[in-house]
């Protein structure tokens, strides 16, 4: 059996792989670590969680052992996808290196540029950093590429996914073309590796197991759920998800449970608090700092339920992840591959267990035709109890009709304001008329005439109401309010349904019936109730001299 001592590493190496507890090499690393001592590309494919990082980590070290780093020119790099993932690079590193003179830089997103600037300035051996942030202190000139002699992608069918092409392309030109490059995945669909061939030179490919294949120590079991409607699908979820969770009981130390959308990861980690369950959620959207103190807690044990995107899928060594949750069904079925490769890892027994609704079907055929095998089901957990949605109301359930007049009403009611009891009591209601044997209006016919109808009634109810206001008295009239509202024209027509007039006609006449109520007298258009003293007084137009001596001509010459 290969030992790491029989793979050529350095001794300082050695020291710190065997003070770490390892003696015994991966099969990716028994693999791959000769072909890198050689200074060749590599290929790795291997499942997730068999040592991946170690199989580069450990003979970059040994190659970088000669040489010293220069200002702003790093003799290394390493790309990973995430900022979690390039933090655990940098761990494996400390951990291998810790013997050595080598030095390090961590470039990833959410933490100030300040403390990086000062690390590139003094020169680093080993670059670890996500795309987007190598490329911005490339931008400020604050780093040069053209020293690296060793570049490596992690999780290389992320990185060259169709969002990483143009950023892993321009890293790729500023590069030299003597560097070594290695590519590492879990997985490599045909039409990635074809991309890798433009970027490795005679590759060694090393593929352990075949692609897209879990582990043999992880229990998958497929939960499906159909809800009794579609729209209760979500919350008959979470009601599985819990009582899967209560129904393994002590076996489940920790678990991890993944959300395609990280507004899901926020929902189910809120309804797992509530529910009693300790939950945190992850995602891309957080703030650096408290990612990183989310996994330092679920690391440590403080944490029990991590609720995650595909931001903690890639790459994580969690070694003790004993159960992982698929709340929803991956729609990339590589991604199925990562997540339940959280669990089960070095050698350790994990179970997996996947919740579908319907809906799901072909993103579970996906996956079942990638994995070469039918993903077992399970049965509904005990304690599991269905949303019914009694009691609330069912939108699709009712007539059109209804649902259709319903939000007519809801939206007059919401912008209109609502007409006094009495006044919505006096209206007449709208009585059918007999039928006869004369042939009958069309609906549209019916409704054209009745607006018609009603602008008529509103310019007579104007007409009329300006007449009666010019034939008002100035002075306080001596009538009553009582007697005067006895004297109103009569109600204005209602439309077809029963409803009330337009909002700007309503508004109008509260307006109109508040100065009658009140005995306020004319109104005043376009200075409202108080008009300035200094408008009603009269002046005297004096004429000018100019004008006066006009006259004065005029005169004369008469």
């Amino acid at each position: 059996m290969t030992k790491f001592s029989d793979l050529a590493l350095d001794p300082r190496v050695l020291q710190a792989v065997s003070e770490a507890g390892y003696e015994t090499p991966t099969p990716i690393q028994a693999g791959a670590i000769p072909f890198a001592l050689q200074g060749r590309d590599v290929l790795g494919i291997a499942q997730t969680g068999t040592g991946k990082t170690a199989s580069f980590v450990l003979p970059m070290i040994t190659l970088l052992g000669q040489g010293r780093a220069r200002a702003r020119m790093p003799r290394s790099l390493v790309l990973a996808p995430t900022r979690e993932l390039a933090a655990q690079v940098a761990e494996n590193f400390e951990t291998y290196a810790k013997h050595t003179k080598l030095t390090k830089a961590l470039l990833i997103g959410g933490v100030a540029f300040g403390e990086q600037d000062k690390l590139i300035d003094r020169g680093v051996d080993v670059l670890i950093a996500t795309p987007g942030r190598l490329l911005d202190h490339f931008e400020r000139g604050k780093l040069l590429l053209t020293g690296v002699q060793i570049m490596v992608v992690d999780e290389a069918d992320r990185m060259l996914d169709m969002g990483f092409i143009p950023d892993i392309e321009r890293i790729f030109q500023l590069t030299p073309f003597t560097r070594q490059t290695m590519f590492y995945s879990a997985t490599m669909a045909p039409e990635i590796e074809r991309i890798t061939n433009t970027f490795l030179t005679n590759p060694a490919k090393i593929e352990v197991a075949r692609q897209a294949t879990a582990s043999l120590t992880i229990t998958q079991s497929l939960i499906e759920v159909k809800p009794v409607r579609k729209d209760r699908s979500f919350a008959d979820k979470r009601a599985v998800l819990r009582a899967l969770i209560r129904a393994e009981g002590e076996a489940c130390t920790n678990a991890i449970i993944f959300c395609n959308r990280k507004m899901d990861v926020d929902v189910v980690a809120k309804s797992l608090k509530s529910h009693g369950f300790n939950a945190s959620p992850i995602h891309g959207d957080l703030d650096q700092s408290v990612r990183t103190k989310t996994l330092d807690g679920f690391r440590d044990g403080t944490l029990h339920l991590l609720v995650a995107s595909d931001v903690a899928a890639r790459g994580l060594d969690i070694p003790a992840v004993s159960h992982v949750f698929n709340f929803d069904v991956p729609s990339h079925p590589e991604d199925y591959i990562h997540r339940i490769g959280r669990t089960g890892r070095a050698g350790r027994a994990g179970k997996a267990f996947t919740i579908a609704v319907p809906s799901d079907e072909k993103y579970l055929k996906a996956i079942e035709s990638l994995i070469k095998t039918e993903i077992p089901r399970g049965a509904l957990p005990e304690g599991y109890v269905p949303d019914s949605g009694e009691g609330r109301p069912d939108r699709t359930e009712r007539p059109r009709e209804e649902r259709g007049a319903k939000g007519r009403e809801r939206g007059k009611g919401r912008d209109r304001p609502v007409k006094p009891h009495d006044e919505v009591a006096s209206m007449e209601p709208v009585v059918a008329a007999p039928a006869s044997d004369a042939p009958q209006e069309s609906p549209r016919e019916e409704r054209r005439d009745e607006r018609s109808n009603d602008r008529r009634g509103e310019r007579r109810d104007r007409s009329e109401t300006r007449e009666r206001r010019d034939e008002r008295p100035t002075e306080r009239p001596t009538e009553r309010p009582a007697e005067r509202a006895a004297e109103r024209p009569a109600e204005r027509p209602i439309d077809r349904s029963g409803e009330r007039v337009t909002e700007r006609r309503d508004q109008r006449d509260d307006r109109r019936d508040y100065r009658r109520d009140r005995d306020l007298g004319p109104s005043v258009i376009g200075l409202g109730d108080h008009v300035p003293d200094f408008i009603l007084r009269s002046f005297a137009i004096k004429p000018s001299r100019a004008d006066d001596a006009e006259e004065t001509a005029t005169g004369t010459e008469g």
